[in-house]
C-alpha cells in the first residue's frame, strides 16, 4: 500500500489529535510509520485520539504551532522525513466568537510550519492542508478547481485563503532552485466518519443528540454538500505525499480531494440516512432561528486534477459514507468495553478492499 513508502519512515503530523489528525494518525501506524505529532491540546471529550489511546503509541508533543521557536526546534531534532500539516482552527462558528485565535493557528502556524522548514538542509515532503472553503464561493453549480479565486465572505473561509497566499509565497521565495524541501497543498471539505466530537457539525449533533434520547437541532436542512468519508482525503493525502516524493513536478502543486461531483446531498438526507442505522431518532428544524453568520449553500469540488495525476478518487458511495459513520458512532456508544481500535482498523481495511476492487494504484 502507497508503495511501502511509509514504512520504517518518521513522520510528522500537526494537529494529530483532532478528528482528521487521529485518523491519520491510525492509518500511519498502521503503515508501519513512526509517527511524531503535534498539537495544542485534545481539542474535543471525548476525542477520538484518547479513544484510541494514540499518545501511548506515538511521540506525542504538546506544542503550539504558532510558537515559531518551538516549531524549529521540534522540526530540527525530530528530522520527519514526511510532515501532514493538519493542525488548523477548523469551526467555522468558532472564527466569528474569536476571530484572532482562527487567523493566527491558521495563518501564522502554517508560517511557522513553512519558516521552520526553510532551513532544513535534508529531504522532506511535507503535504499542507487547508480547506474547500478557500476558495471564492460564488455559488455557482459546477466544482471548483485548483486555479480558481481564493477567499472567502467569513473568517474561516478568510483565514483558508490567507494561509494559502503563504504558502504559494514561501514556495516561490524559498523552495526552489533544488531545495530539498518538496511541498504540496490538499484542499477538501465535509468530511465525516467515526471518531468526530467537533461542536456545530451535523454528524456529532447527531449522535451526541441520538445516544442521549434528545432530538438533533437542523440549522440548515436544505443546505447541500457532496459528503465524504474522512478515509477519502485521507487517502489523497497520503497518496500526494508519496508522488511529490518520487516526482519533482508536483512540488507546490495544490490537489482537491472530494467526492464526484453529482453526490450531492442535503443536511436533511443526511441526517435521514443516518437514522436507519440508529434507534429512536428525533430530528427537529430550527432553521427560522438566524444568527446573522453567513453559511454558504453549495461549495463543491471538481477532483479531476487528482484523478488525472495522482490516478485518485473517492471509494465510498454516500450510503456506505453514512453507513459506515453509523456504524463507528454506535460500536462506541452500545459497546463502549469493545476495541474501538479493532474495529477503526477493520474500516480502513474495508476502504482499501473497496479502493482495490476498484483499481487505484494506491493500494499497491
Amino acid at each position: 500500500m502507497f508503495a511501502n513508502i511509509y514504512n520504517g519512515r518518521r513522520v510528522l503530523v500537526t494537529g494529530h489529535t483532532g478528528f482528521k489528525g487521529s485518523w491519520l494518525t491510525t492509518w500511519l501506524l498502521k503503515l508501519g510509520a513512526e509517527v511524531v505529532g503535534v498539537s495544542r491540546n485534545v481539542p474535543t471529550q471525548p476525542a477520538m485520539f484518547e479513544v484510541l489511546a494514540l499518545a501511548g503509541r506515538i511521540r506525542h508533543i504538546q506544542a503550539d504551532i504558532r510558537d515559531l521557536d518551538v516549531m524549529r526546534d521540534i522540526i530540527a531534532k525530530e528530522r520527519p522525513d514526511f510532515i501532514f500539516h493538519l493542525a488548523a482552527q477548523a469551526i467555522v462558528s468558532t472564527s466569528y466568537s474569536n476571530p484572532v485565535e482562527t487567523m493566527t493557528t491558521n495563518v501564522l502556524g502554517t508560517m511557522n510550519v513553512l519558516e521552520a522548514l526553510r532551513t532544513v538542509d535534508r529531504p522532506c515532503v511535507a503535504v499542507l492542508i487547508t480547506s474547500d472553503k478557500c476558495y471564492n464561493n460564488v455559488e455557482w453549480v459546477w466544482g471548483y478547481r485548483e486555479t480558481d479565486g481564493l477567499g472567502g465572505k467569513d473568517i474561516y473561509s478568510g483565514s483558508k485563503g490567507a494561509a494559502e497566499l503563504v504558502i504559494k509565497s514561501y514556495l516561490h521565495s524559498f523552495f526552489q532552485d533544488g531545495h530539498p524541501i518538496r511541498l504540496a497543498i490538499g484542499r477538501a471539505g465535509n468530511v465525516i466518519g467515526g471518531g468526530d466530537w467537533a461542536s456545530d457539525r451535523i454528524v456529532p449533533d447527531c449522535v451526541r443528540s441520538w445516544s442521549a434520547g434528545e432530538a438533533v437541532q437542523l440549522r440548515n436542512p436544505h443546505a447541500t454538500r457532496p459528503w465524504q468519508h474522512v478515509l477519502e482525503p485521507l487517502s489523497g493525502y497520503l497518496t500526494l505525499a508519496m508522488s511529490l516524493s518520487t516526482d519533482e513536478k508536483m512540488h507546490g502543486e495544490p490537489f482537491n480531494f472530494g467526492p464526484p461531483a453529482q453526490q450531492n446531498h442535503s443536511v436533511g438526507e443526511l441526517v435521514s440516512s443516518m437514522s436507519r442505522h440508529w434507534d429512536r431518532v428525533r430530528y427537529e428544524d430550527v432553521s427560522t432561528r438566524k444568527d446573522g453568520h453567513y453559511e454558504s449553500g453549495l461549495l463543491k469540488l471538481n477532483c479531476d486534477k487528482a484523478l488525472h495525476h495522482l490516478r485518485w478518487h473517492a471509494v465510498w458511495d454516500f450510503e456506505a459514507t453514512v453507513r459506515e459513520t453509523a456504524l463507528w458512532y454506535r460500536r462506541y456508544y452500545e459497546a463502549p468495553q469493545s476495541s474501538i481500535t479493532e474495529f477503526s482498523l477493520q474500516q480502513i481495511d474495508a476502504y482499501v478492499n473497496q479502493a482495490e476492487k476498484q483499481g487505484l494504484a494506491w493500494v499497491k
